[in-house]
């Protein structure tokens, strides 16, 4: 029986960043950890921001349909970029989330067919593909 094969490139379900905290702010986090109220920090810290960002969410939604940004996961594939190709146009990618340009997408196609890319959230590209591009990222 064959074992089914792990995808080449996974979509990593989350990013790390680093945030700075005067030592009052995150001894009360450990207070409240220590309480039991949160499992850790990051669960502290995922909750305030998703808070954060419920609270916020109708004017995110609002602006997410004036500046025509694309919300989630998209996916370029070297076929899509072969169709803009022929047809003479390039893309200027707007995208809320994750946008991915397939491996197998050349840099020179890449160049020719990706005018500009305004990604709020995270690339993931090849890193030729990200060089090619990076003149063009916002």
């Amino acid at each position: 029986m064959a074992m089914p094969q792990e995808p080449k490139h996974r979509i990593a379900d989350s990013e790390k960043i680093t945030i700075n905290l005067g030592p009052v702010d995150l001894g009360q986090i450990d207070l409240l950890v220590q309480e039991g109220f949160y499992a850790n920090r990051t669960d502290f810290i995922r909750t305030a921001i998703r808070n954060q960002l419920t609270r916020h969410e109708d004017a995110m939604r609002k602006t997410v349909e004036r500046r025509a940004i694309e919300l989630g996961v998209r996916r370029y594939s070297r076929a899509d970029l072969e169709t803009a190709k022929a047809a003479g146009t390039r893309l200027a990618i707007q995208v809320l989330g994750l946008a991915v340009i397939a491996e197998d997408v050349p840099p020179e196609l890449a160049a020719e067919t990706i005018a500009s890319l305004e990604i709020l959230g995270a690339l993931q590209a090849s890193p030729p593909v990200k060089a090619a591009l990076r003149d063009r990222i916002r």
